[in-house]
């Protein structure tokens, strides 16, 4: 069985409002961020399966005979997807040396693709060679995604090899999305993976990535919002790192001690993101306005103070909001908390904080910058930017850049998984899917 070449993509997660106070039943809405994962998947006559994953400096393969006895007595799964294989899981641990409770990013990423491409091709009487390679601009490990967006490009670039889902590119398309019915079978795939890797996630991560945009999270139900608009902001990793189950055991005890004070604080949470997805249908409505980004500012900074009351906060946080803040932006923490990352939102009049971070990044800054899709820049006064704003830009990333942070300038609500054609990628990451 032979199949072609084709070029992935998918996109991180970012949680606007609702942290932890989703755990207890309350509304969190959760965007698309527009740092994406890309893979690349190659047909070959090499006899082997290969998976190249340069971001964690993995590299594996194996002959395609020595994978097929795992699945000779399995049905093709065509479109369904029922429960996760425990038993396969197992086989797979044992075929490709993986410990029982091992939780190397490496080790859970290649199990997680044996699995789904085992799965995918069961039934088929022969198991194609190919050589998967993936790269994301989502850094590992900072609740941003990453390994869903993993599981969603796998999933959906398998399945269109083996055509259960189309392969919807066409002349002179330069990317494609599926069918609501193929997307909702990806993201199924996509949680099969998720659950080898975390082992209970509750299906943001993978629903977000599947179908991009922002989606409603309350009581274990995920609505995608019909229309949203495009946001930029400032995504920082504070690089502190935290543990999130105990940081959701913290709240949960800080509940249970004072229920009268915190039961109230997260019915508040649960008003600020009703709050905030009825700004957001409005803006994608009727357009964006100044009072409208005034709101989502005033929501961003309520909420961080919720997240700080509920003891999830860290001095790290609180720098980049007080140093963001000196520069008339509004900031809070996205995720877990205790560290981690946060987000500042940018009014339309930022648009080329790209262009600083560059700056920062030119003059020796250590902060690592990036922009998303890679775009090329502009130079300094094309875009009409005010000499005022780029200096706000310039001196917040700056003073991030010296607290020892991350910073990114990227967009959230954008699309889901896509289909690409090679021309339609930045030049950069097609080198790095074509290089050998």
């Amino acid at each position: 069985m032979h199949v072609g070449e084709r070029f992935v993509s998918a996109p991180g997660k970012a949680i606007l409002h609702g942290e932890h106070a989703v755990v207890h039943g309350k509304v969190a809405l959760a965007v698309s961020l527009n740092l994406r994962t890309y893979l690349r998947l190659q047909g070959t006559a090499s006899g082997q399966i290969c998976i190249h994953l340069p971001n964690i400096d993995t590299f594996r393969a194996w002959d395609v005979a020595a994978l097929q006895p795992l699945v000779s007595d399995r049905k093709a799964a065509g479109g369904r997807c029922g429960e996760l294989d425990l038993e396969l899981v197992e086989r797979l641990r044992a075929f490709a040396g993986v410990a029982e409770g091992s939780t190397d990013s490496g080790n859970m990423a290649v199990l997680a693709f044996l699995y789904l491409y085992l799965s995918g091709f069961a039934g088929a009487q022969t198991l194609p060679s190919m050589s998967v390679r993936v790269w994301s601009e989502l850094p590992t490990g900072a609740g941003l995604g990453s390994s869903a967006a993993y599981t969603v490009c796998l999933s959906a670039a398998l399945l269109s090899a083996r055509g259960t889902i189309s392969s919807l590119l066409t002349q002179p398309q330069d990317t494609a999305s599926w069918s609501e019915e193929e997307l909702t079978l990806i993201n199924k795939w996509a949680f099969q993976g998720e659950k080898i890797i975390h082992g209970n996630p509750s299906g943001v991560d993978n629903a977000v990535a599947t179908w991009g945009g922002i989606l409603r999270y309350h009581a274990g139900k995920i609505t995608p919002l019909s229309r949203v608009p495009l946001l930029r902001i400032l995504l920082t990793n504070t690089k502190v790192p935290r543990s999130t189950k105990l940081l959701v055991s913290g709240v949960k005890d800080k509940i249970n001690k004072f229920p009268s004070i915190m039961v109230p604080v997260l019915e508040s949470v649960d008003a600020v993101s009703r709050t905030c997805e009825l700004t957001l249908r409005e803006m994608a409505t009727a357009g964006a306005s100044a009072q409208q980004y005034d709101t989502l500012e005033e929501l961003m900074d309520i909420n961080q103070h919720h997240l700080s009351v509920m003891g999830v906060g860290h001095p790290a946080l609180d720098t980049l909001c007080r140093l963001t803040l000196a520069h008339g932006l509004h900031s809070k923490l996205t995720g877990a908390g205790g560290g981690g990352c946060g987000i500042t939102l940018l009014r339309p009049g930022i648009e080329a904080l790209w262009l600083a971070l560059l700056l920062a990044l030119l003059r020796g800054a250590s902060t690592t910058v990036g922009n998303g899709w890679g775009s090329p820049l502009a130079p300094n006064g094309a875009n009409g930017l005010s000499e005022t704003a780029q200096r706000v830009a310039q001196e917040a990333v700056w003073e991030l850049r010296e607290a020892g942070f991350e910073c990114w300038e990227t967009s959230i609500g954008g699309p889901g998984v896509l289909l690409h054609c090679a021309t339609s990628l930045p030049q950069g990451v097609l080198d790095v899917l074509t290089s050998h």
